[in-house]
């Protein structure tokens, strides 16, 4: 079973404490790794590699959803930027990385604080530092789960 179909399970049954929302075509997470304070992912609810590979009408309700999760991070943590992921390199389940962006965010890298997320080094992304501590990640979730109230209509 790949990663994001476990991470749906853990959803589903409860057991996961990233879990802020489910939508029509996937669910949201915060992210485990908070260098990006606020990033956030979306996992699709059906398990696909590509876009191409959905259903029209659920591809574009999924990418509609997609788009609005991204405006409830940019107002929930005030973000300059958003950056929006969907690779599939290393775990093929369609899922978006939802990154805000501030100014000095990758300040010391080479970047004048300027560039792609993966400049900042992976090592130090997923460092146990970067991990939000559990009232952390409730502030996170509340902060998302409030804005995306809001930005929904919910």
């Amino acid at each position: 079973m790949c990663l994001i179909c476990e991470r749906i399970e853990q959803i589903q049954s409860g057991n996961n404490p990233y879990f802020v929302k489910e939508l029509e075509t996937g669910y949201v997470v915060i992210g485990d790794h908070q260098h990006f304070r606020g990033y956030t992912l979306f996992l699709s609810k059906v398990h696909k590699t590509e876009l191409f590979e959905l259903d029209p009408t659920f591809k574009l309700k999924f990418l509609e959803e997609m788009s609005l999760v991204g405006e409830a991070v940019a107002k929930a943590f005030q973000c300059e930027k958003m950056n929006y992921e969907l690779l599939g390199n290393g775990d093929t389940h369609l899922h978006w990385h939802l990154f805000p962006r501030v100014s000095g965010d990758l300040d010391g890298y080479g970047t004048n604080g300027r560039g792609p997320v993966w400049w900042y080094p992976f090592e130090k992304m997923i460092d146990p530092a970067n991990e939000p501590t559990p009232d952390e990640l409730i502030e996170l979730k509340d902060k998302l789960a409030v804005a995306l109230e809001k930005v929904l209509g919910n």
